[in-house]
């Protein structure tokens, strides 16, 4: 594939087209965001195709095993393509990502099953699920740092929300797309096939259009601004702000983790702890996205009126605050109202505060090292804490037989990001980048 070098632009670029521009920006991080969730969605289906053993448990564990395998290259595609993003430009980044992970997706959906290629299946998988945690871990950096240069002052807001929106969109998608097969194609065939319907849309669909919308991006990268080696970059990024890279994975911590437990593991939570039918438990996933969408439009509008830090901190705090009561009302409830309803409440606040996270970081970084700086400390914390958090939600429900365990564990997650955010530096929205 021939990369578009950077063009050399002035500090004031903004979207011409705001939408169109954005869905070219975000179509990687859609189509990850996708397959992830389809892959959270259909756990049970694909740990019996790819990872057969004697009991579910086992298989549902193995298959949120290699779901975390994801999460190990993630850093590594943090560190090269977040340093190329700010040595040769963002948007020759964006256009490497969305390829490997449509490289990724594809291989995922056209793998055969254990029964028919034995060993080589798992390792197909372990291949697939790498390419796409390197594709995911710089995509993020590139991504939400071209919508924030992109971005006219006062309005940063407004555009790197379409960064965290894009995740409820993505789940909607998968989520909505997971009750449609699960409805239309009876059970077996829902094992034996059906699961890979979503995976193979997301490749057709969102890669060939993120492409062709991201080839007429224009550049926001200075190329008086930009290192001449990776290297370069990378040493100026650990020197100068590692203390802030250090808080900023901390205060990601809780994000990260509840975006994968509420948004991602709790179709699966429903299925083999509530018993709700499938259909039922996707539905949560729709309830998510919708509630991801409302709380990233109206974090990015209040944040640039009044400041990032306060819709950082407050939404997370009660977050951590209404954990417990919210699953215990799930338990005994038992219904998929009160699943639907939760976990609406518990994504709107992560994604609130999470959404103006990602404002806020790009912020504290100087262009020539913006992209990595997102990048590594993006990929960090969803590598040890977003791609360990449905295997350890699963293990925890196994080992202690309490059904409200998980919500312990969320709680604590956000309570540091909560101790975190208070030594966050406040910025303020109508300032100018560099």
């Amino acid at each position: 594939m021939t990369v578009t070098q950077a063009v050399p632009l002035s500090a004031d670029v903004t979207l011409k087209r705001p939408v169109r521009s954005a869905i070219g920006i975000i179509s990687a991080n859609t189509l990850e965001v996708f397959d992830f969730s389809v892959y959270a969605y259909f756990a049970v289906m694909i740990g019996r195709t790819f990872f057969p053993a004697k009991d579910q448990i086992t298989e549902v564990l193995t298959a949120f095993a290699v779901f975390g395998v994801g999460f190990l290259s993630r850093p590594l595609g943090a560190i090269l393509l977040g340093a190329y993003a700010d040595r040769a430009g963002r948007k020759s980044a964006l256009l490497v990502t969305i390829v490997l992970m449509g490289i990724g997706t594809g291989l995922l959906a056209a793998t055969p099953s254990y029964d028919k290629i034995g060993i080589f299946a798992p390792i197909l998988i372990v291949i697939s699920r790498l390419i796409q945690g390197f594709a995911a871990g710089g995509e993020a950096g590139p991504a939400t740092t071209y919508l924030i240069e992109a971005a006219p002052n006062g309005k940063r807001g407004k555009y790197g929300i379409w960064q965290s929106a894009s995740q409820g969109i993505a789940g909607i998608l998968a989520a909505g797309m997971g009750v449609i097969v699960a409805e239309l194609v009876a059970p077996k065939e829902l094992q034996d096939w059906g699961w890979r319907i979503p995976f193979i849309i997301g490749v057709v669909l969102i890669v060939p259009l993120g492409l062709y919308l991201r080839r007429s991006l224009p550049e926001t990268m200075i190329e008086h601004k930009a290192h001449k080696t990776s290297k370069a970059v990378l040493g100026t990024v650990f020197k100068n702000h590692s203390g802030t890279m250090g808080l900023i994975i901390l205060m990601l911590m809780g994000p990260a983790i509840t975006i994968y437990v509420i948004g991602k593991y709790m179709t699966t939570y429903a299925i083999t702890v509530l018993h709700l039918p499938p259909t039922l438990a996707l539905s949560s996933g729709v309830a998510a996205g919708c509630a991801s969408i409302m709380a990233a439009l109206l974090g990015g509008y209040l944040s640039d009126r009044f400041g990032r830090k306060r819709f950082i901190l407050w939404p997370r705090l009660l977050l951590a605050i209404l954990c417990y009561p919210a699953f215990l009302f799930i338990v005994d409830a038992g219904t998929a109202f009160a699943l639907i309803s939760t976990v609406m409440v518990l994504q709107f606040l992560t994604s609130s505060s999470g959404s103006v996270i990602l404002v806020w970081i790009p912020e504290c970084f100087p262009r020539a090292v913006r992209s990595v700086g997102l990048s590594i400390t993006y990929g960090i914390a969803v590598t040890l804490f977003g791609g360990t958090s449905q295997f350890v939600v699963t293990w925890l429900l196994d080992v202690t037989k309490d059904p409200l365990s998980p919500a312990w564990y969320l709680a604590a997650a956000n309570l540091i990001s909560v101790i975190a955010t208070f030594f966050a530096t406040e910025l303020h929205p109508n300032k100018a980048l560099d």
